[in-house]
């Protein structure tokens, strides 16, 4: 996108929002770089200079808007919809995998060397992923100075910098501010947003148009008690972080998704907002997913009564592929009520801040799933060891899902293990795993959506006609599941 540039100047002329995230816009004359949509007067035209990423403006010397803080926009959704190493590599960064174990950690999980990695995302990002890892370092620091009231040392070493001078350097050389001056500007302008004690309060950005009924309907009709819990207009639920736990709770909102989080240990921050992006599945472009399902007639009039649909995720893989062989052929509320016994037996007990809330545990890791007595689930035989052969394929790390899997990859093991049909592997792979083409033409809401809407309802014949909805099909699917009035697709009162 970025190499295009008289595409690129269309979009900054007419402060199209829809490219935030997409490329980044440089100014040579100011040294600041700005995102699409910044409300200030466009730069000339060979003044401007476009970048694929905030780190590659950073490390070209560019620091960022104080109006648009391009540092903030929504990711880039190529992230989302590819599978190959960089855009794996993108999401292990963003999930902290740097800050953890560092370039040859990152490589590791990859399979490449790193030389490899770095010269890949040099290549398409203009930047090194310890580049990229330092441009996320200076946004969670920036999180930190503008939400919480700690001291400034407890934020370098919480945001993942070695040294509180490296911090103060990181800090003015992105921002153009001190950390002192930052936190200033952030108590005028929020001076009278309540604070929630014990909590870091944020907003999370999304390219509009999103329709929250589908994605909040189905978190919450589909929550596990103990672990999640719909209360108060907000979804919340319990996460396993690799410093501590946390508690979320998100709350759509007109223009963004809110977002209270208590952590146990503030290093999990940058975790913990990616991955409650990435459930909400908030990288999205809808503009790009709904134009191309409009292009079929027949879907045509459910995306336009409803555009902006997304794909509802999960926080872990693992508990998700759990809870999905617990689901298979029963109905949502008995497949709620198996993943509570397992959550009040084996889930690690967790404190609610929320005095009124209801959380109590995390959801049991593989590992502590491990020691279950296959004969206490109360569970067809050859389900039990359906679950107990998926679970010791998940501790052992022969089955490793990730946002960094390789989809493909995925659904071979997925589809060795016994038990594991089309409809299980798929649903995997579209809410564990992210991929955006994953499809069901074997599950029942979407084949009766298919017959009323003209469509083939046969799975074969289904596939055939939804080769034109590539690469999109998992955003298909939701739009289907729709036209039915399961609790999933509204809304919770």
């Amino acid at each position: 996108m970025y190499t295009d540039t008289d595409r690129c100047v269309r979009a900054v002329q007419s402060k199209d929002a829809r490219f935030d995230g997409w490329f980044f816009t440089a100014v040579r004359t100011t040294g600041i770089y700005c995102r699409p949509s910044c409300p200030a007067v466009p730069p000339k035209v060979e003044n401007m200079t476009f970048l694929p990423s905030a780190a590659a403006c950073q490390q070209a010397g560019f620091r960022a808007c104080k109006r648009c803080r391009p540092d903030t926009s929504p990711g880039s959704p190529e992230w989302n919809a590819r599978a190959d190493a960089v855009a794996r590599a993108m999401r292990l960064i963003q999930d902290g995998v740097v800050d953890r174990e560092g370039v040859p950690g990152l490589a590791a999980r990859l399979g490449y060397s790193t030389r490899q990695v770095e010269r890949q995302l040099n290549a398409e990002l203009g930047a090194g992923p310890l580049a990229l890892a330092r441009a996320q370092r200076a946004q969670t620091a920036r999180l930190l100075i503008e939400t919480s009231e700690l001291p400034m040392g407890d934020i370098a070493f919480a945001a993942g910098f070695s040294s509180i001078r490296t911090f103060n350097e990181t800090v003015r050389e992105v921002f153009a501010l001190a950390p002192g001056e930052l936190r200033l500007r952030a108590e005028k302008a929020n001076r009278h947003v309540p604070k929630v004690p014990g909590s870091i309060s944020l907003r999370l950005p999304y390219r509009a148009p999103l329709n929250p009924d589908n994605l909040f309907g189905h978190l919450a009709a589909t929550a596990v008690p103990g672990v999640e819990e719909w209360r108060a207009g907000a979804y919340r639920r319990t996460l396993r972080l690799p410093y501590g736990t946390g508690v979320v709770a998100l709350s759509p909102q007109p223009d963004h998704i809110g977002c209270q989080l208590a952590l146990t240990d503030l290093r999990d921050l940058t975790i913990a907002i990616s991955r409650c992006r990435w459930m909400l599945d908030l990288d999205a472009d809808p503009e790009a997913v709904d134009g191309q399902l409009r292009a079929d007639p027949l879907l045509a009039p459910l995306v336009d009564k409803a555009p902006g649909r997304r794909v509802p995720r999960t926080v872990d893989a693992a508990e998700f592929a759990v809870r999905a062989v617990l689901g298979q052929q029963v109905s949502t509320a008995a497949a709620r009520t198996h993943a509570a016994r397992l959550v009040t037996s084996y889930g690690e007990p967790v404190a609610d801040p929320d005095p009124e809330g209801g959380l109590t545990h995390l959801f049991p890791s593989p590992q502590a799933l491990a020691a279950l007595d296959p004969q206490s689930l109360a569970l067809p035989a050859s389900r039990r060891t359906t679950l107990t052969t998926l679970v010791g394929a998940l501790a052992d790390g022969s089955l490793p899902l990730g946002i960094d899997s390789d989809w493909e990859a995925a659904r071979a093991r997925l589809n060795a293990l016994p038990g594991f049909g089309p409809w299980t592997t798929e649903v995997i792979a579209m809410r564990a795993l992210g991929d955006p083409d994953a499809f069901l033409p074997s599950d029942l809401g979407v084949r009766r959506a298919a017959r009323e809407l003209g469509l083939p309802s046969t799975p074969a014949a289904l596939t055939a006609r939804a080769a034109g909805w590539r690469p999109w099909r998992a955003y298909a699917v939701q739009y289907l599941w729709a036209t039915d009035a399961h609790p999933i697709n509204h809304l919770p009162v």
